[in-house]
């Protein structure tokens, strides 16, 4: 059975750019580890400065808690938020062919 979540959050403007290069240094580290069962995408959205992350996560093996890329994108994250972060746990209802 998989696991969705959603996190929702809103950077300060003078961070946005900071926050968009540590997310694509946690892509990189993804790309290097090939994790299976796990579907993840970040949107950023028209206001420059709300980020949106959906993790799928097949079973119990969330890669995202063990690589330093993640760390370090989390270390100061509620420094450049002006709206924290909220994660919420999601049910698909419908999705067609989902890719980036």
């Amino acid at each position: 059975m998989s696991k969705t979540v959603v996190v929702r959050y809103q950077t300060r403007p003078d961070a946005a750019e900071e926050n968009a290069r540590l997310v694509k240094g946690v892509y990189a580290a993804l790309s290097e580890l090939k994790p299976k069962d796990f579907r993840y995408a970040t949107y950023r959205l028209a206001d420059n400065v709300t980020f949106v992350h959906v993790s799928q996560v097949a079973g119990t093996d969330d890669p995202l808690p063990t690589l330093p890329a993640f760390a370090e994108f989390q270390r100061d994250l509620r420094q450049r938020c002006v709206q924290q972060p909220a994660p919420s746990e999601a049910t698909v209802v419908g999705s067609y062919d989902w890719k980036d």
